[in-house]
């Protein structure tokens, strides 16, 4: 049973448009993983159900930057009174 990634992608659609929408999960990951590199047997048992993408914003997508984190000691400053913040004093 060796199944070509036209043949995956015909599958992951039907499955798509059926919504079932865990199998053409699993579906797009033996289509990537074989793209990878990996033989289509290697594929169809490899566990792919603890992979996770990463969110966008996190290092490497869209980003070069991490996301900053306070120190422990940091306290955020008081906010301004809204009584008297905008006034002139007299």
């Amino acid at each position: 049973m060796t199944d070509t990634i036209k043949d995956l992608q015909r599958r992951m659609e039907i499955a798509a448009s059926d919504l079932d929408f865990e199998e053409a999960r699993r579906l797009r990951d033996r289509i990537n993983l074989m793209r990878g590199g990996a033989s289509a047997a290697d594929a169809a048992l490899a566990d792919t159900s603890g992979l996770v993408r990463q969110q966008p914003g996190t290092m490497g997508l869209g980003t070069s930057r991490q996301r900053p984190a306070p120190s422990p000691r940091w306290k955020p400053p008081p906010k301004p009174d809204l009584m008297t913040s905008g006034r002139k004093r007299k």
